[in-house]
């Protein structure tokens, strides 16, 4: 008993290892409880472990209290959360005992993949304490995955729970029309009822056949949702069930959870290197780069984001990171176009193009996210990451302006090549798509997610351009971008939702938006203006920050109207 005791204290232990103590003992206590039966500890540290993995994804403080709330709620408990850019103070009470935990994350990132999972686990856990599920219609989809957790890749499982309730449901429905065609046959036949009042014992068979295919088609469905294990056993009847649903343990609800957060990135720090390089040309394309500014940032971006992967494995500070991975990147770039120029020479005329193999440091999520928070009214969260993504921008910018004042640089932007507009067109279809998939890689997003996000991406982008071609001012154009991908990225989810679209292709909002309009962030107006103002030109510098600043604000804005418009917990303030 002492042993399971320690182990308990460990493992609670080394979830709030960033947090003011809570009294452990109290959870120990409870380690192998019912969750529904526990004391107020042990929910608290479960509500508060939700809320600080999916804020440590990178969501903003509005869904992380959404999130801390669903948990809380099957649990009948009233959570009131504070919640900043590392940090989260919560109090929680059953309505007898009063509980504060303060947590804080020792740095900050991007985890699409966790911000998914921790979606289903949502609806896992809140159906099996007996109320509804919010984010997704099928929740025997929710079940398998956190069943699965063990697997790689959870996309493809979560599309095979999709195909099997697909399979087994049209197995049902074949059984259940056979069944009624039997039942008709013997009808016809025999008549239903003989000369002496009774049913007909043809009529008899007919029905304990149909009920057989029935009961078989059901039992295939029950068990889409049981542990791998269990497979091939009867479930219970569904009020059995209703009882048993409410026996997860404080233990089995933290194992998922432990599951979820150490689950390894989807891919290694060369594949997430490439997906970068291609991000990168594709974004210098839509600059207005020429191929050679596409090549210079396709190998500076990838050995940038490489060895961005590579130091942060080690923990290293994110600022040091930034700063030594843009200028890796910046050297990579310059140098592959002076080797370039010895074969030719025009290739050395293309000085902006280490901008373009910058780019990969540009901390979307953050951005759009702290826009959004400040649109909620939530002023602490989303100044903070607007100083995060400030200080990002500081450290590669400076990076980026150390390295053309060494090689004598004078980044003048990008001369677009002459295409035929429909050519033209075409191709900055083409490169959104590839852009937007690069991103959603970088951010560890499922293939299937990467693809969703990119197609919107390519839908809104190529819009953006074009308008902005015909003469509209890029800070509108920016606003109609982000507002068009938030509202595909609603239709999206709500197809998923109502059947249109299959269960297993529904994912968050914010995991299809951020992607598809992070290549509208005006990076180049930003490095524009460090560089001009590292050389004095203080006009310049303030006219390149000004319209990045115009650009910037336009996108979560866009986000923030399209939400509105969808969603009716932003439409009002209640």
């Amino acid at each position: 008993m002492q042993e399971e005791v320690k182990s308990g204290a460990t493992a609670v232990g080394k979830y709030h290892s960033h947090s003011i103590p809570l009294d452990m003992e109290d959870i120990e206590r409870d380690w192998d409880k019912p969750i529904a039966d526990a004391g107020i500890a042990a929910k608290a540290s479960v509500i508060v472990r939700v809320g600080m993995l999916d804020l440590g994804a990178g969501t903003g403080s509005f869904r992380v209290r959404e999130m801390m709330h669903r948990i809380a709620y099957p649990l009948d408990v009233h959570v009131r959360a504070d919640v900043n850019l590392t940090d989260i103070q919560a109090t929680c009470t059953d309505g007898k005992d009063r509980i504060t935990e303060v947590v804080n994350l020792p740095t900050t990132g991007v985890n699409t993949e966790r911000i998914w999972l921790l979606e289903h686990f949502a609806d896992w856990f809140s159906v099996n304490l007996g109320t509804g599920s919010m984010y997704h219609r099928e929740t025997k989809v929710s079940a398998g995955l956190m069943q699965h957790l063990d697997m790689r890749d959870a996309s493809q499982v979560s599309a095979d729970m999709a195909k099997r309730l697909r399979e087994e449901r049209h197995h049902a429905r074949v059984a259940e029309r056979a069944a009624v065609e039997d039942y008709e046959a013997a009808l016809a036949s025999h008549g239903t009822v003989s000369g002496s009042g009774e049913v007909n014992e043809t009529v008899i068979d007919a029905l304990v056949k149909a009920d057989g295919r029935g009961d078989a088609a059901s039992e295939q469905a029950e068990q889409l949702d049981l542990p791998r294990g269990q497979r091939g056993h009867r479930q219970a009847p569904a009020g059995e069930r209703a009882h048993t649903n409410h026996e997860i343990t404080v233990r089995d609800v933290h194992k998922r959870l432990d599951m979820i957060e150490r689950r390894k990135p989807l891919y290694s720090p060369a594949l997430s290197g490439l997906a970068s390089a291609c991000a990168c040309a594709s974004f210098v394309f839509l600059l207005g780069g020429a191929s050679y500014d596409m090549i210079g940032a396709f190998v500076g971006a990838g050995l940038g984001q490489w060895l961005r992967r590579r130091l942060f494995a080690h923990h290293l500070n994110q600022f040091f990171v930034t700063f030594v991975c843009v200028a890796v990147a910046a050297f990579a770039c310059v140098g592959t176009l002076r080797l370039i120029g010895l074969f030719n020479p025009l290739a050395l005329q293309h000085d902006t193009a280490y901008i373009g193999a910058m780019l990969f440091v540009i901390p979307g999520f953050p951005l759009i996210t702290g826009g959004l928070d400040m649109a909620k009214i939530d002023f602490p969260s989303g100044v903070q990451r607007v100083m995060y993504v400030l200080c990002i921008i500081l450290m590669a910018t400076l990076a980026g302006w150390m390295i053309a004042s060494l090689v004598h640089l004078n980044p003048q932007g990008f001369e677009s090549p002459n295409l035929n507009p429909w050519v033209n067109g075409t191709l900055r279809a083409l490169f959104a798509f590839i852009g937007v998939w690069g991103f959603s890689m970088m951010f560890n997003s499922p293939q299937r997610m990467c693809l969703v996000a990119a197609t919107i991406g390519m839908i809104t982008d190529t819009l953006r351009l074009e308008l902005v071609d015909y003469g509209l001012a890029p800070e509108a154009g920016a606003f109609i971008g982000a507002m068009l991908a938030g509202l595909l990225a609603s239709a999206w989810r709500s197809a998923v939702r109502h059947g249109m679209l299959p269960p297993h292709l529904g994912y968050p909002r914010i995991c299809l938006t951020v992607p598809s309009i992070v290549i509208m962030v005006p990076g180049m107006y930003m490095y524009q203006a460090m560089f001009h103002l590292g050389q004095f030109e203080t006009l310049l510098a303030l006219d390149w920050a000004f319209r990045a600043f115009m650009v910037i604000i336009c996108l979560p804005i866009g986000l923030a109207m399209a939400r509105v418009i969808t969603d009716k917990s932003w439409r009002y303030d209640v």
